[in-house]
């Protein structure tokens, strides 16, 4: 199975309006890129293969990175509230505590299913976007990818470098080891 099915069936698994990697919108994008390129070949007979395209690629400079960063920041912005409000559920102290808890009636097992699910939505996202920047990469013969990939961490859109991730996987680990009937 290809991974843009597996991720479309995992995004509409999830049943939450969450922020997503167009795949389909990214891939047309650069299959236009592709057939513009062949049509420019076809009518240049220049020394450019179908695979090849210019180092400056104005379909997808225009196009593909501000929609893709568009939707990491999406991605990134959403996960880190999810977690936040996660981790502030959890580490809420006294009164406040009792009182979100019982507001939101958050059992020990529904807590630890939010934060897997999270992570998952983490990871599942990050492939996502290393898959289309490799896809960029392949149909341009360039390193382009890895460099807008270079430049999404420095911006602090990249997933896997997001703080609450490091967070949330050790709260999620901390909670699968806790006793569900302790109190605390």
């Amino acid at each position: 199975m290809k991974f843009c099915k597996t991720y479309a069936e995992y995004m509409q698994g999830m049943k939450k309006d969450l922020p997503e990697v167009g795949f389909k919108k990214l891939k047309k994008i650069l299959k236009k890129c592709r057939q513009d390129l062949q049509s420019h070949q076809d009518c240049d007979n220049g020394d450019l293969t179908a695979s090849n395209c210019p180092l400056q690629c104005a379909v997808c400079d225009g196009t593909f990175f501000p929609s893709l960063l568009k939707e990491m920041s999406a991605i990134v912005s959403c996960f880190n509230d999810r977690a936040q409000k996660l981790l502030d559920l959890h580490l809420a102290k006294g009164f406040k505590k009792y009182y979100i808890w019982c507001k939101s009636k958050h059992d020990h097992i529904s807590l630890i299913q939010e934060g897997q699910d999270l992570v998952t939505y983490a990871m599942i996202n990050a492939i996502a976007v290393r898959k289309i920047l490799k896809k960029y990469d392949k149909i341009h013969d360039s390193k382009q990818g890895q460099k807008f990939k270079s430049q999404a961490q420095n911006m602090h859109v990249e997933i896997l470098q997001s703080p609450w991730l490091c967070e949330l996987t050790a709260f999620h680990i901390n909670l699968r080891e806790e006793d569900p009937n302790a109190n605390t």
